[in-house]
């Protein structure tokens, strides 16, 4: 995170009512929200419930957001828990990731798309300790503290997880370009 974006004004007014908070809070970061929920979901409609569920326990819980600068790293953290959620009764049936591809806004040509669909593989491949931590710093744009405190880790560890889960996305990446 860069100096400008701290320096920000939040975006939540702390003295606007509960439900132009809330209003601001959502135009605010449901787009953010709603990308990570696809990543962890790899469904439009399960990422659609996702960011739904999300912003309502936010609504629920939005007097407990103390410091309006905190609210997407707090958003971040109801969504993964509320991921996890999914899991605890249902253990769904799992899917080759070779059948999922990220939606593009955008035409891309060929190559750009196996590249697109190699780094999406490979980032897949990553244990979860490293893939975690790097996914909330590139989609999220986290810095390794506010991922600390996302995590419960200590910052050390999260950068050192960063650090490693850069050097074996490249070993992936490089191993399979080979081929």
């Amino acid at each position: 995170m860069t100096s400008k974006e701290n320096d920000k004004p939040p975006v939540i007014d702390p003295d606007g009512s509960r439900k132009e908070r809330y209003e601001a809070l959502v135009g605010e970061y449901y787009n953010d929200i709603f990308r990570y929920a696809y990543w962890l979901s790899k469904s439009r409609q399960v990422a659609e419930d996702l960011a739904q569920e999300t912003f309502l326990r936010a609504w629920r819980a939005l007097d407990s957001l103390e410091k309006p600068g905190a609210a997407k790293a707090w958003l971040f953290t109801i969504l993964r828990r509320e991921n996890a959620r999914r899991f605890e009764k249902y253990r769904p049936e799992t899917d080759d990731l070779d059948d999922y591809s990220l939606p593009d806004t955008e035409k891309l040509e060929p190559d750009q798309i196996l590249d697109r669909e190699l780094l999406y593989k490979s980032m897949s491949e990553l244990e979860p300790e490293y893939r975690d931590p790097l996914l909330l710093q590139v989609i999220g744009g986290f810095s390794g503290e506010e991922i600390a405190g996302m995590l419960d880790l200590n910052n050390n560890t999260v950068m050192t997880r960063l650090f490693r889960a850069r050097n074996k996305l490249k070993d992936l990446l490089g191993d399979k370009s080979d081929q």
